[in-house]
């Protein structure tokens, strides 16, 4: 595996089939698992490694998102990937760099609501990673439903030459989504973490079978994570495409939820199926 520091570093035939990956480290087996359909689908694998500050609040985690390059460059050569992209801050945003990406409507709700700029920072990264490596093919799982949802609508309205992959949310044995941030959870909080995906997937299953019973049923998750120390920052039935509320579900339908246990925020999101 090789390890490029600025866009002038990757170095390949360009007509090969390139699969990018883009990533902010702190490698899980989430990310693996694109990786891995990366490798089996295209014949160069790229990763990007890069956590990006202009996607966090000023009171979020940038300073101590957890950060080993040297484990994710061994997790990553593990499972073939061809080239490491891990460029500096300045490299991505040089100084008196002005433009950003807003990617608007399916944006506003949920995330972008409650952490303004978030999207900002995702869609003006993620066009410029674009830009440098230049795949047909990029991955992305689908634990961040909603950053799935803008980067498709980026792709679409900006014409970018590029298949998008969504890949399901890989998990625990008792349901938890894979996060770099879990690292952050107690013990104890760490044994309360996989309600958020039970209750999801008890309300999936019970709109799918019986639409109707949506709304009430959301409403008794949420008291009952509330009950149980969360604070509940949305908890929803959307389209998963235009991430608007729906009452009635279709096969674009997903539960979503946001919500803080003790320091830690997760996010998660199942498939209504009927």
């Amino acid at each position: 595996m090789k390890i490029a520091r600025s866009p002038n570093d990757l170095i390949w035939d360009r007509s090969r089939r390139v699969g990018f990956v883009p990533t902010m480290g702190a490698f899980h087996e989430g990310h693996l698992q694109l990786m891995r359909e990366a490798r089996k689908e295209c014949d160069v694998v790229v990763v990007s490694l890069f956590v990006n500050p202009t996607q966090f609040g000023p009171n979020e985690d940038f300073s101590r998102y957890p950060r080993d390059e040297d484990r994710d460059f061994q997790m990553a050569e593990s499972v073939g990937v061809d080239w490491m992209f891990a460029p500096p801050v300045d490299v991505m945003y040089p100084r008196e760099s002005s433009t950003r990406v807003v990617v608007g409507g399916v944006s506003d709700l949920w995330e972008g609501e409650r952490r303004p700029g978030h999207f900002e920072g995702v869609g003006t990264v993620v066009a410029k990673l674009f830009h440098i490596v230049q795949p047909q093919v990029a991955y992305f799982g689908l634990k961040d439903l909603q950053q799935c949802a803008v980067i498709r609508q980026m792709v679409r309205d900006l014409n970018m030459p590029i298949e998008l992959r969504f890949v399901e949310t890989v998990r625990e044995q008792d349901g938890l989504a894979l996060s770099s941030r879990n690292r952050y959870l107690t013990a104890e909080e760490r044994a309360e973490a996989p309600r958020l995906h039970r209750l999801l997937s008890k309300l999936a299953e019970a709109v799918g079978q019986e639409p109707g019973v949506g709304r009430s049923m959301i409403a008794d998750a949420r008291a009952e994570l509330e009950h149980n120390g969360w604070k509940v920052d949305y908890l929803a039935m959307v389209d998963s495409l235009s991430m608007k509320p729906v009452q009635e579900p279709d096969p674009d339908t997903r539960i979503i939820a946001a919500a803080t246990l003790g320091n830690t925020r997760l996010i998660d999101n199942v498939a209504v199926r009927g």
